[in-house]
């Protein structure tokens, strides 16, 4: 069995982009993939996709979604500051919470 690290960043979090054509946006976590390491994020990474006509959508056309974006590419939005911060873990109360580094706030 590999080793996989814990991934910081969770579906609903306020995450700002820190490298790419789209840093220095903001936006909420969509949904994570750990397999790949990646997060769709809200507002991020725009691509075009064409789709075929089918019973949802009878036209078809060509649709604006959000791609992946890699995970070591985002950082966590300080909810006290309102800053990209890092992410630590400790336990409060037999419970292992996430907090910033920033402010030492729990998440």
């Amino acid at each position: 069995m590999r080793f996989r690290p814990k991934i910081k960043i969770q579906k609903g979090d306020l995450v700002k982009v820190i490298s790419g054509s789209d840093k220095n946006k903001e936006g909420t976590v969509l949904s994570v993939d750990y397999k790949t390491n990646k997060a769709y994020v809200e507002g991020i990474k725009i691509v075009t996709k064409h789709s075929k006509p089918d019973a949802a959508n009878p036209d078809g056309g060509i649709l604006k979604v959000e791609a992946a974006v890699h995970i070591s590419n985002l950082m966590l939005v300080d909810p006290k500051s309102g800053q990209a911060t890092k992410v630590g873990r400790k336990v409060v109360d037999g419970k292992v919470v996430r907090y910033a580094k920033k402010s030492g706030e729990v998440i």
